[in-house]
C-alpha cells in the first residue's frame, strides 16, 4: 500500500491542466476558473472621495469652536467647486473631495447653524478621505489566472466594469456505479436491496467543485455491462469516477473491465482509513479514479484525493487546500496501522484553539456522520493518539470546493 501523502501527490501529478477556454458572462461565472490574469484598468476609487458624511475643510482653517461658512453642498455623483480659504463644503459618503480640501470632519463632531459649521474636536490631517486608487490602482494585477471565482472575486471584476471574462471550460466528469443490490432513489426496494447513494453523492460533490457531470451510469454486476459503460465514459469525459468493484471479490468486475479496455493501473490501495481500496488507472489519456464502494469511504477519498486532481485538471492554482491544526477532544485513544481520518465537529475554545470532537460512531457505514461533521481529523499511523493531541484537520469547507 502507498502511504497517504505519496498517493495524494501521485493523484495531483496525474492531472493535466486544461488549456480550453471560453468567454463567460459575469453573472454566470460563479465557481468557474479564471483563464486570464486580470489587471485593473480603472482606479478605484476613481478620485479622492469622502468616507463619511461630514464637511471638507483645510486643516489650516480649523480653529476650536470657530464657525466656517458652508460654501456648497455636494452629493455623491456631483462635481464640487474648489474649496475657498476659510470655508467648508458639506459632503456625503462617496462625495468627491473638492480641490484645496485635505480633511473631512464627520458630522457627529460638528454643529451646523445658519449655513455655517462649527467643529468641536481637533481633526487629523487627511482623515476620512479615500485616496484615488487606494483600493485598486490602474495597472495593478488584481486576480491571477487559475483563481476559482467566488462572490468576492466577481465583486472585484464588476468594480472594474467587466461583464465578460475568459474562463477554462468545465471539466466533464462521468460516474459509474455498479451492483445488483443497488436501487435508484425514488423506486421501491426489493429484498436485500439498498438505495444507490454513491451516484447522487458523487454528482453533487463534482458539481460543488464546478465540474459538469455528463454521465451518471449504473451497471449491473456483469462484465459486459461495465465494459460498455466504460466505453461510453471514455469518449465523453475528461475524468471517470467508478465506485466499487475494484477489489478481488468474485463480483468485482471493474478492474478486469478496465484491463480488458487496455487501461494501465497507476496506483492501487492506499494506507488510509477509510478508503484503502482506491485506484488510479488510465484509459488512453483519460484518468479513471476507482473509489471504494462504501459511501463514507467514497466521500472521504473524493474529498482528500479526487478534489486535488480535479483542481489540477481545472487549471486552478490551489490544488491542495490548507490543512489546519486542532486539538483532539475525545474520550478514547486511537491507533491504526493506516492513517485514520476521523469525522469530527470543530469548535473554537476561549483561547482560540480549534477543538476537534470525533463523531461517536466512526464505522464506514455511518452515512449520517457526513452531515453531522465539519471535516476530518488525521490520526497518524502506528501512533497512539488521544485526548489533547494536536492533529491535522481537513475542513469540508476547504476541501470540497
Amino acid at each position: 500500500m502507498l502511504d497517504f501523502d505519496t498517493a495524494q501527490a501521485r493523484m495531483v501529478e496525474a492531472g493535466q491542466a486544461t488549456d480550453k477556454t471560453e468567454n463567460c458572462l459575469l453573472h454566470e461565472a460563479l465557481g468557474r476558473v479564471l483563464a486570464e490574469t486580470i489587471t485593473a484598468t480603472v482606479n478605484l476609487p476613481p478620485d479622492d472621495n469622502s468616507a463619511m458624511d461630514g464637511y471638507a475643510v483645510r486643516l489650516a482653517d480649523f480653529h476650536p469652536d470657530q464657525a466656517l461658512p458652508i460654501q456648497q453642498r455636494v452629493y455623491a455623483g456631483e462635481s464640487p467647486a474648489a474649496l475657498k480659504p476659510g470655508h467648508a463644503i458639506r459632503l456625503f459618503t462617496g462625495s468627491l473631495i473638492p480641490a484645496g480640501a485635505d480633511t473631512v470632519v464627520i458630522q457627529e463632531n460638528c454643529t451646523e447653524t445658519d449655513n455655517t459649521v462649527t467643529i468641536h474636536s481637533t481633526p487629523q490631517l487627511g482623515e476620512n478621505v479615500r485616496k484615488r486608487g487606494e483600493d485598486m490602482a490602474a495597472g495593478q494585477v488584481i486576480l491571477q489566472a487559475g483563481t476559482r471565482l467566488e462572490p468576492a472575486e466577481l465583486t472585484c471584476l464588476a468594480a472594474q466594469g467587466r461583464d465578460r471574462i475568459s474562463v477554462y471550460k468545465r471539466l466533464r466528469i462521468g460516474i459509474l456505479t455498479n451492483g445488483d443490490e443497488l436501487v435508484v432513489p425514488g423506486q421501491a426496494l426489493g429484498p436485500a436491496q439498498i438505495y444507490n447513494t454513491n451516484g447522487p453523492t458523487l454528482a453533487a460533490l463534482s458539481a460543488g467543485m464546478g465540474a459538469q457531470v455528463v454521465h451518471q451510469i449504473h451497471a449491473p454486476d456483469q462484465p459486459q455491462a461495465i465494459e460498455k459503460a466504460l466505453a461510453t465514459l471514455r469518449v465523453d469525459c475528461d475524468l471517470i469516477l467508478t465506485v466499487g468493484g475494484i477489489s478481488v471479490g468474485e463480483k468485482d468486475y471493474v478492474r478486469p473491465a478496465l484491463e480488458q479496455a487496455g487501461a494501465s493501473l497507476d496506483l492501487w490501495k492506499v494506507r488510509m482509513k477509510p478508503g484503502k481500496p482506491v485506484a488510479l488507472a488510465w484509459l488512453g489519456e483519460t484518468p479513471v479514479v476507482c473509489l471504494p464502494g462504501n459511501p463514507v469511504s467514497a466521500y472521504v477519498v473524493f474529498a482528500l484525493m479526487v478534489t486535488p486532481l480535479i483542481r489540477r485538471m481545472q487549471g486552478r492554482s490551489d490544488c491542495l487546500p490548507p490543512v489546519n491544526t486542532g486539538r483532539l477532544n475525545c474520550n478514547r485513544p486511537y491507533k491504526e496501522t493506516r492513517a485514520e481520518f476521523l469525522r469530527v465537529r470543530a469548535a473554537t475554545d476561549k483561547q482560540g484553539t480549534l477543538l476537534l470532537q470525533p463523531y461517536a460512531k466512526q464505522g464506514s457505514n455511518i452515512i449520517s456522520s457526513l452531515a453531522d461533521s465539519d471535516g476530518l481529523a488525521r490520526i497518524p499511523p502506528d501512533t497512539l493518539t488521544g485526548d489533547g493531541a494536536m492533529v491535522s484537520y481537513y475542513a469540508w469547507h476547504d476541501w470540497l470546493r
